[in-house]
């Protein structure tokens, strides 16, 4: 199936499965709804995470990982969204990880890849711009070249946890090619630094993680700043696209699954007129097409994982797990709701979280309009439409 030898290694498949429920056992729903509720961040819960050496999953040994590969990650994240507990803070620092580990220099790799590992710090992402959205190649975040380091002027949103962030990974347009197109490079940005200022935005959401404004007011940055290549930034970023598909597609799938607990659970004891409300079709149904749609989501999902780890760039696979996963989880959400009544807008019921992270995940990171393009493109052959 691969570009290289590779065998699922299902013993390191369960050990991580094993030590991820071993973690939610300690810190499991009750707490994450406490964090929301406290509005902080869930350092704990890292801190356990990378005590149990899951931070580490899918980075090599060698760079100071716990080994494996997506396949061992995606089931960390899909065990995560199963135990009731979100997984931004997790996702994040991995997705700027992956680029600096493949890309970066050796000293790349101490500075920025180690202390993602602890648990105690937190890894930010910076590309989104209000005027560009998905078109990374139209953004307006400029560095220039200032003797053998960079000066870099523009403006992020929707930076998550950009404030807490102890160090930020920065895509800038660094030049234009010949054919006029947008060159961009990545930069490793150590926070804080008074060249920077975050303005957390007005967005109300009962997650922790707080999305911001990040403004860059001649930020100067040495030339040992870019990872990679200048100017390559586009092909350093691609490269983490689709294992953040993936991996946000098992974590979905995982608080999908987790959703339609709730409810089996919820409905399975109701019963105000005698006998339990999930005896009824019209409460059967919907949370059994969603739990149908959700292990066909995941079937996919696993499939691009092996089909990465065996050496391939599966987008189209990724892309259409992510759009599965999203629109499966959010029917199950939504069923969850419907057939839980007003017991489900109670806080403590810990539903309704999930509601707003579930629909978050029809947009973000990509929304799934972009996904049906793609596909559209690629899988048919269809003129590209954006």
């Amino acid at each position: 199936m691969s570009k290289v030898d590779w065998v699922l290694d299902q013993e390191r498949v369960e050990a991580v499965r094993t030590a991820t429920r071993s973690v939610i056992k300690k810190l499991g729903p009750k707490y994450w709804l406490k964090i929301i509720k406290e509005n902080r961040d869930p350092w704990e819960l890292m801190e356990e995470l990378a005590a149990a050496g899951l931070l580490g999953v899918g980075l090599a040994e060698e760079l100071g990982g716990s080994g494996g590969g997506i396949y061992e990650e995606a089931t960390l994240m899909e065990e995560l969204g199963t135990g009731g507990i979100s997984q931004g803070y997790v996702i994040i620092p991995n997705f700027a990880r992956r680029m600096v580990s493949k890309w970066g220099t050796p000293a790349q790799r101490d500075r920025f890849v180690a202390p993602s590992l602890t648990g105690k710090s937190h890894t930010s992402f910076a590309i989104t711009e209000a005027s560009s959205g998905t078109n990374a190649f139209a953004m307006r975040t400029r560095a220039e070249r200032n003797g053998s380091g960079w000066v870099i002027n523009g403006e992020k949103t929707y930076i998550t946890n950009a404030g807490h962030a102890s160090q930020l990974l920065l895509v800038a347009r660094s030049g234009t090619d010949a054919q006029g197109r947008a060159e961009l490079s990545l930069f490793i940005v150590d926070l804080p630094n008074p060249a920077v200022t975050m303005t957390p935005l007005d967005i109300r959401s009962s997650r922790p993680e707080i999305q911001y404004s990040v403004h860059f007011d001649n930020l100067k940055l040495p030339a040992d700043a870019v990872v990679g290549e200048a100017g390559q930034g586009a092909r350093t970023m691609f490269s983490a696209l689709n294992p953040e598909r993936i991996l946000v597609a098992a974590g979905t799938i995982g608080m999908g699954m987790y959703a339609l607990k709730k409810a089996s659970d919820y409905v399975r004891e109701r019963a105000p007129f005698g006998v339990p409300t999930g005896s009824y079709q019209g409460v059967q149904h919907p949370l059994a097409r969603a739990y149908m749609a959700l292990h066909a989501a995941r079937s996919v999902t696993f499939e691009a994982a092996a089909a990465y780890d065996g050496g391939e760039q599966p987008g189209l696979a990724s892309n259409t797990a992510k759009f599965l996963a999203s629109e499966a989880a959010f029917a199950a959400i939504d069923s969850t709701i419907q057939v839980c009544g007003g017991y489900a807008f109670d806080w403590d019921s810990d539903i309704m979280w999930m509601y707003e992270h579930l629909r978050l995940r029809r947009v973000a990171p990509v929304n799934n309009e972009m996904v049906m393009n793609f596909v559209a493109e690629k899988a048919l052959g269809l003129p590209r439409s954006y």
